[in-house]
């Protein structure tokens, strides 16, 4: 069963960094968040750089943490910030029905949408 993935810009990037930091730190948390995406193997580039965001929470050390944790593997990034619920019980849901395994997926996908959005 295939997981919905978002379709971002570098402009849903500054987005979020005005709306979740304080005005004078823009700069900075772009300067931290751009660390990302520099080495060739470091994809997805604003996808990856949105996911940081939100488990930073609007917290500049949390950024710092989450950054280099991208950096080291971005799909645990990826799985924490997009996938939630389903990561939580991905290995219960292998015995799962399709049913129950739909509804986590929509529920993460709806939570996704739902920070992105606000």
């Amino acid at each position: 069963m295939n997981q919905p993935t978002p379709t971002v810009s570098r402009a849903d990037v500054e987005r979020v960094v005005r709306r979740d930091f304080p005005a004078e730190a823009f700069s900075e948390v772009i300067a931290i968040l751009d660390a990302y995406g520099v080495k060739d193997y470091e994809r997805e580039k604003d996808r990856i750089q949105l996911a940081v965001l939100k488990l930073a929470r609007g917290c500049l050390q949390n950024l710092r943490r989450e950054i280099d944790g991208a950096q080291c593997d971005y799909r645990d990034t990826l799985l924490s910030a997009e996938y939630p619920g389903y990561g939580k019980r991905m290995f219960k849901l292998d015995k799962a029905s399709e049913e129950e395994k739909r509804r986590v997926i929509d529920a993460d996908w709806k939570q996704y949408n739902d920070w992105l959005s606000r």
